[in-house]
């Protein structure tokens, strides 16, 4: 099974001071125990790391590189994927849905992934399963 992993997910898993951090942890434990992949998009890998580089420093940066990234198989975003996913942020006509999101469901819709490993309600909204224990609305 293919579970997509969001930032909300990954920036908590490493923030110990996140309000999803224990979540985030026994969300990625249940994951693992049960053999999933999870699968992300190259503009979630830069919209992570800015944010821990931003908000934390340089350390859950290393830590990401070192512990996260090598368990996560990469979608790179080219001209088709950019294209695909700003023809859906005008579409869905939505200011507080990301291109870094329509991506997401682009890519998780050409995968058939139905199940994401996300805090953010967004997935939800648009018909994908949040793989987790606990879902909060967070804006």
């Amino acid at each position: 099974m293919i579970v997509f992993a969001d930032t909300s997910a990954l920036f908590a898993l490493l923030v110990r001071d996140d309000l999803m951090h224990i979540r985030a942890k026994e969300n990625f434990a249940s994951l693992a125990k049960t053999g999933v992949q999870l699968l992300t998009s190259s503009y979630i890998l830069v919209e992570t790391l800015a944010l821990l580089q931003r908000r934390i420093g340089l350390a859950p940066v290393h830590d990401f590189n070192a512990k996260i990234l090598p368990l996560l198989e990469i979608v790179w975003v080219d001209a088709e994927w950019h294209g695909r996913a700003i023809q859906r942020l005008l579409t869905q006509n939505n200011r507080n849905l990301s291109l870094v999101d329509c991506l997401s469901f682009e890519i998780m819709e050409a995968r058939e992934i139905t199940e994401a490993f996300t805090f953010d309600r967004h997935f939800a909204d648009n018909g994908f399963t949040i793989a987790a224990f606990h879902h909060v609305d967070n804006g």
